[in-house]
């Protein structure tokens, strides 16, 4: 895995992949991979469906790089963006987390790809995010192949959390995963 710096969102290089800045030119590519409900199945209600050019375009584009959204890379494989990956610190008493949440086009499942992306931000963000202990991942538990891609990662199963997030209109069990920043001898 290489980081190389050079913008706020850097590029970082993995086996299958490249997490890159998102760019104005992904919006179409973005946008064919996200308009799939087998793809939106399983994220978080704002996740829009159906997922529009101009739905892509506004995430592409410059106002997504606020603060609020954390830190949102484009999963890229062969110089197309298939996905998004993003940690996003949390606030307050909580500072010392941060979620992680990725998708990735349903032509891509089942190769190893956002493996390799959580990997390479996981090892990114403990060098270059300090305040940062804990990085976690809510999954919904009918999601049982993003588990894998956790724990393949190194994140452990904290907890089921029944009926804990609403999913179109329903609560449904969420599974949380973490990495901890391992302390320095």
């Amino acid at each position: 895995m290489t980081f190389a710096s050079g913008s706020e969102i850097p590029v970082l290089v993995a086996g299958r992949c490249t997490l890159r800045p998102l760019l104005p030119s992904d919006a179409p590519a973005i946008a064919r991979h996200a308009n799939d409900a087998a793809v939106v199945h399983n994220l978080f209600d704002g996740f829009p469906h159906p997922y529009t050019l101009a739905h892509a375009e506004a995430w592409c584009g410059p106002q997504h790089r606020e603060p609020q959204w954390g830190h949102s890379f484009a999963i890229d494989v062969d110089g197309e963006a298939i996905g998004c990956l993003g940690i996003t610190p949390q606030t307050g008493s909580l500072a010392c987390n941060a979620m992680l949440g990725y998708w990735i086009g349903r032509a891509h499942w089942g190769r190893g790809i956002v493996v390799d992306g959580v990997r390479v931000a996981t090892s990114w963000a403990w060098a270059e995010l300090p305040a940062l202990t804990r990085l976690f991942a809510p999954i919904f538990a009918r999601n049982v192949a993003s588990q894998r891609v956790v724990q393949k990662a190194g994140y452990v199963r904290e907890a089921l959390l029944p009926r804990s997030m609403i999913k179109d209109g329903v609560a449904i069990d969420v599974v949380q995963f973490a990495s901890y920043r391992q302390e320095r001898a």
